[in-house]
């Protein structure tokens, strides 16, 4: 993944409690970094996702996380993470994540997270709501609005 592929970056320096015994962030902290970042790429659109899931009892459910470790990161990195919906579904979207060094053009890990929309009583999945596609939309020029 290239840096071009995203329009939404969040920023991130590695703390010290981050790392392992080996001097790199610990794989875990990696799911973080994601999580953080699709928040905050929800915020940027204008979504609450707190707020709609209060509201209609409707949410979103992580049901997949890959990550792949392409070169290590090391305490106090500043880096840039970067976020896109690659497909949306009937219920489910498709994250791809990528972590850059801040201005750097390389990706030092990727990432997939899929979501499904989930009524929070049944935990059945719903399909997303039009409203949410035609956000995501206007800023995923590669996916029907």
């Amino acid at each position: 993944m290239s840096r071009e592929q995203f329009w939404f970056f969040h920023p991130f320096r590695v703390r010290y409690s981050e790392i392992d015994g080996q001097g790199v962030v610990f794989n875990a902290h990696y799911l973080t970094y994601f999580d953080t970042t699709i928040t905050e790429y929800f915020r940027a659109l204008g979504f609450d996702q707190y707020a709609d899931a209060q509201t209609s009892g409707i949410d979103f459910h992580v049901v997949k996380s890959v990550i792949e470790y392409k070169a290590p990161v090391r305490f106090d990195w500043e880096l840039d993470v970067g976020a896109r919906v690659a497909r949306i579904g009937n219920s489910s979207l498709t994250f791809e994540l990528a972590i850059f060094l801040k201005s750097g053009e390389d990706a030092l890990v990727t990432g997939e997270i899929v979501w499904v929309y989930t009524n929070q009583q049944t935990h059945r999945p719903v399909a997303i709501p039009a409203s949410i596609r035609t956000l995501i939309a206007t800023r995923e020029r590669h996916l029907p609005a």
